[in-house]
């Protein structure tokens, strides 16, 4: 690949919070939407007096951390961000601040608050990768992208093309177009299809005549194809002559009382070609334009492996273990790249839906590119840098509205509009004080203008839209305002650390006495099938199937994990609803279980959802599992009853934290051993408040 220098680097200063406005090719053309007029006075109401619990910040500091571009158009242009400045933001204004580097072999990673709405959940996890032979480790981030986010990215890259051009090669056996276009297949397909009609006295079906008619249709593309070369073109006809056979009898079936060994086609051979011939090689193609340059492969996660004595994962930078779908490679140049697994080109029912959206950011080989990694998110047009706490709260506020179900609510759709046109109307007026900075630039310079205008836009608005929709939020949970609201024991607008990820509270779940009773007497738990309890408390997490895949945990561990791929259920971990009065009488199972006797420490999470029955989490609308019966309700989640029910939580529980089980049930006495002897060794001495003599049972 090229060095990827063609990129400009940008950075990008704010999280977008609304759908992003459309790129203008031409700000100065652009046209004023329309704003209704209820959010005209929204837009000249101070910030602070509607912002009781103080967590949307104070808007006077919008305008100072986001400065208006420099008067020059033609300067502003050519001074470009270099890819490896710091983050724009400081320290202490990071509601989680970025590391300069990530701890080495820590399977789960360290998660961090950035890259605004274009992240799911706005979170990354850096990694760093130990090597294992004993070299410099390899950092990278791990993020999935929201699919609102992806046509922006897909900006910032130029697809490899390929051309053809003939080459003289050594050719023993078929050549290589025949097995690209499947000829042989295809014309021995349709020949078997016919035979075996003549054989059994039935007439020709309309499947048969499709399979001729596929086989020609291959074969007429590379007899018409101007860059077939002759000998391409030799073997191209030798497949018609055997099909214009096929077509014959087709059209002759029947036709007197012939026995088949008379009517039959003989067996179709391949076109085999023995020395040298001429043939057609397709090869990378000049790039067109400036984006970063992007090869389209087959998907692939990393290969990494944990070693079981010290629960540190490694990864030699090359190793991966193939996928069904699609991914991009792109060279970010100077030792930089990136893979991203686009929504656009995976089906969601012909590939794997838990890959969709996933990106990488690899830095080149060695420490301290934590704050570097977040930075690189700007060569793909993402906000590239941590989030504020105001930003954090509006993130806190979509997932709470997705969760508990309040987007449908009128006051909140009304509010959620009028955010938006807060921001359109800031836009317009940035574009009236500004437009004579488009004078003069060039395509690039007018694309990189018009999304600095959306960035000083979102800035300026934020604490605006976050009093706007929280108090609207607030009154379709029955609170008086939106003060109230945050000033009430749930509202929580700071995400908690678990294991390698981040995950954000539910204020109608927190401190509520509906939802202890409707738990009382029920637990979650967790069979480790075929794992070891050991080698899983090790890593300290218990992971998704995907994260698991990352962290380098063997595969097959799961009961379905390939299902799990398909259905989506692969981005998160599964429990049980189970009576515990059930578990005293018949007891767990065979096996090692996790078991957690007060769930509602763990459902104060906006990413939990569940089934009554085995849906395989499905989340996959194409998929083949069913999503009806889904619920993200924790207390319509305490009356699942079926054996089978499944509660999930996005990416995996931090079991030596906040998410600590009540009980470890070990499959044997010295399996118990082996858990304890681990635990002492790291110095805990209590899981979820208890001694761990009282945790971990046999």
């Amino acid at each position: 690949m090229g060095s990827g220098g063609s990129k400009n680097h940008e950075t990008y200063n704010t999280a977008p919070t609304a759908a992003p406005a459309h790129d203008q090719s031409d700000p100065s053309q652009e046209e004023s939407p329309p704003v209704s007029d209820e959010a005209l006075p929204l837009l000249d109401q101070e910030s602070a007096a509607d912002d009781p619990g103080g967590a949307a910040g104070e808007e006077a500091g919008a305008e100072e951390e986001h400065p208006a571009p420099e008067e020059n158009p033609q300067e502003e242009n050519s001074q470009e961000t270099p890819s490896d400045e710091p983050l724009a933001e400081s320290a202490s204004d990071a509601l989680t601040p970025i590391p300069d580097a990530p701890a080495e072999g820590a399977p789960a990673g360290t998660p961090v608050l950035a890259g605004g709405a274009d992240l799911v959940d706005s979170t990354a996890t850096l990694i760093s990768y130990s090597d294992p032979e004993g070299g410099p480790p390899r950092e990278v981030l791990l993020a999935s992208v929201d699919e609102q986010a992806e046509a922006k990215l897909m900006e910032a890259l130029e697809l490899q093309k390929t051309e053809p051009i003939h080459v003289e090669e050594e050719v023993s056996g078929r050549l290589p177009l025949d097995e690209e276009k499947q000829l042989y297949e295809l014309t021995a397909k349709a020949a078997k299809s016919v035979n075996h009609k003549l054989k059994t006295g039935t007439a020709v079906p309309e499947h048969t005549k499709e399979y001729l008619a596929q086989a020609q249709a291959a074969v007429q593309e590379v007899l018409d194809s101007p860059f077939a070369t002759a000998d391409e073109l030799e073997m191209a006809g030798y497949y018609k002559n055997w099909l214009g056979k096929v077509e014959h009898t087709i059209d002759t079936a029947g036709a007197g009382s012939k026995p088949y060994a008379d009517v039959k086609i003989p067996t179709v051979q391949a076109y085999e070609q023995q020395g040298t011939a001429t043939v057609t090689a397709m090869v990378p193609a000049e790039p067109e334009g400036t984006g970063l340059p992007t090869e389209s492969r087959t998907a692939g996660r990393i290969q990494a492996a944990v070693d079981a004595e010290s629960g540190t994962t490694s990864w030699n930078g090359s190793d991966r273990v193939s996928a069904e779908g699609t991914e991009y490679a792109v060279d970010l140049g100077d030792g930089w790249s990136a893979v991203y697994r686009p929504y656009q080109a995976n089906d969601p029912a012909k590939t794997e839906y838990s890959l969709r959206g996933q990106l990488e950011v690899h830095a080149p080989q060695g420490a301290g590119h934590g704050k570097k990694l977040v930075s690189r998110l700007g060569d793909l047009n993402l906000v590239n840098r941590a989030l504020t706490a105001k930003e954090g709260e509006w993130t806190y506020l979509m997932n709470n509205l997705t969760a508990q179900g309040l987007q449908s609510e009128p006051q909140v759709k009304t509010a959620l509009g009028q955010a938006e046109e807060l921001e359109e109307m800031q836009l317009q007026e940035i574009f009236h004080s500004q437009a004579h900075k488009a004078a003069g630039l060039d395509e690039h310079g007018l694309a990189k203008l018009a999304k600095s205008w959306q960035v000083e836009a979102a800035a300026s608005c934020l604490p605006r839209k976050v009093a706007l929709v929280r108090d609207a939020a607030a009154k379709a949970a029955g609170f008086a305002d939106g003060g109230e609201l945050a000033a009430s024991p749930g509202y929580d607008p700071v995400p908690r650390s678990s294991g390698g990820w981040l995950t954000w509270s539910r204020w109608d779940v927190g401190n509520s006495a509906a939802m202890e009773t409707a738990w009382s007497g029920k637990s979650l738990t967790h069979s480790i099938g075929a794992g070891s309890m050991s080698d899983l408390l090790a890593t300290g997490v218990l992971a998704s199937t995907e994260r698991r895949s990352v962290m380098g945990v063997s595969s097959d561990i799961g009961m379905s994990e390939n299902a799990d791929k398909k259905s989506g259920g692969a981005n998160s971990v599964f429990t049980r609803v189970t009576s515990q009065a059930a578990v005293t009488q018949y007891g767990l199972g065979k096996g090692a279980h996790l078991v957690w006797d007060d769930p509602p420490r763990l459902l104060d999470n906006t990413s939990v959802y569940g089934y009554p029955s085995d849906h395989f989490g499905a989340v996959n609308p194409k998929g083949n599992h069913s999503m009806h019966a889904m619920t993200k309700d924790p207390k319509k989640m305490a009356e699942f009853t079926a054996h089978n029910n499944e509660v999930m939580f996005r990416h995996g529980l931090d079991l030596l934290g906040a998410e600590a089980p009540s009980r470890i049930v070990c499959s044997g006495e010295q399996e118990k051993k082996n858990v304890v002897a681990l635990l002492n060794k790291r110095g805990i001495t209590h899981l979820a408040g208890k001694p761990i003599d009282q945790v971990v049972q046999a």
